[in-house]
């Protein structure tokens, strides 16, 4: 087929199905349309909410300067040739629960999400966002049989990202220099690392001594649920939803960046068939390279307790689908 000089060629354009129109979901397809990625499917069970956000969102096009199509659906069948399917369905933390109470609840929710938007984009990358997010991942990989490298879990950019604005606060300094990297999982016994935390280029600890390090560590560990306390009726979102759109924009634009994911590991770090938070490196075929950071014994035994942690949920969410089951 030949075509005229004069005559447009039609290209595929990005398309990213946001399944959950809460406040992350929603954020989210607001961050990645106003970034100009993709088009964005918000899909809900709740029938007119997310064709009603869809259209509030596309009536901002004009002001926001970008043409992206936005489309709210209760059906699946809307979603279909999506690039990433994004899943933030699922309920949110309550004053005094963890986000292993969420366990039972989300589950079930989660896997048939993924096993839906599997019909219609078997080729997508997919990432998980709901809670507890590791277990949710492998879950969602063991029901779905996607490759390793196509499904993920966003939490390491958002505990990153908040153990980079304690550090900034603590010192008074731009945001904006302040680099750090936390593994394990999403969870009390994530693995926030000061080794690899610099201010320009700086380690944090030639700048703070020991106790205040610790007490940032702590601090980010229990973010999500000093947020939880102080709202009282929902969690973040905000943030969460631009830690996911960094990991879409890395894959639609194939950056390559060295993100802390919750990846499946097949011997890195001396852990197998586990989906825990890592560095890895991004782009348009999902998770292009597990890295390898040479970590203390003392910061090695720390994320072996944080995964020993997220095998044991694994299982119970295990045992409670053969419970149903049979």
């Amino acid at each position: 087929m030949s075509y005229s000089p004069f005559s447009p060629i039609k290209r595929h354009s990005p398309r990213v199905t946001v399944i959950g129109a809460g406040k992350v979901g929603s954020t989210l397809a607001q961050r990645i349309a106003e970034k100009n990625l993709a088009d964005v499917v918000l899909l809900d069970v709740v029938e007119g909410m997310p064709r009603g956000l869809a259209l509030d969102l596309m009536e901002a096009r004009g002001i926001e300067l970008h043409n992206r199509r936005i489309i709210g659906t209760t059906d699946y069948a809307d979603t279909s040739a999506s690039d990433i399917v994004v899943i933030t369905a699922g309920f949110p933390r309550k004053p005094g629960m963890t986000r292993d109470d969420l366990l039972l609840t989300n589950a079930k929710i989660v896997v048939e999400a993924a096993n839906k938007a599997m019909t219609y984009s078997p080729d997508a990358i997919y990432i998980i966002v709901t809670n507890p997010l590791d277990v949710m991942t492998y879950l969602a990989w063991q029901a779905t049989g996607l490759p390793g490298d196509r499904i993920m879990g966003m939490a390491g950019v958002l505990d990153s990202a908040r153990f980079e604005t304690f550090i900034a606060m603590e010192l008074g300094v731009c945001c904006l220099d302040v680099k750090a990297m936390v593994l394990g999982g999403h969870g009390d016994l994530m693995v926030p690392l000061p080794r690899y935390a610099t201010v320009n280029g700086i380690p944090i600890t030639e700048l703070l001594d020991a106790a205040t390090i610790e007490r940032l560590v702590e601090r980010t560990r229990n973010g999500g649920a000093e947020i939880v306390e102080l709202m009282q009726t929902g969690g973040a979102f905000y943030t969460p939803a631009s830690s996911t759109c960094v990991m879409v924009e890395s894959i639609l634009l194939n950056q390559s960046r060295l993100l802390p994911i919750a990846a499946y590991l097949r011997g890195e770090y001396g852990l197998n068939d586990i989906f825990i938070g890592v560095p890895s490196r991004l782009g348009c075929s999902g998770i292009e390279e597990v890295v390898e950071l040479k970590l203390s014994d003392v910061e090695r035994d720390a994320l072996h307790a944080s995964a020993q942690e997220v095998r044991k949920n694994i299982a119970r969410a295990q045992e409670i689908f053969a419970a149903v089951s049979r």
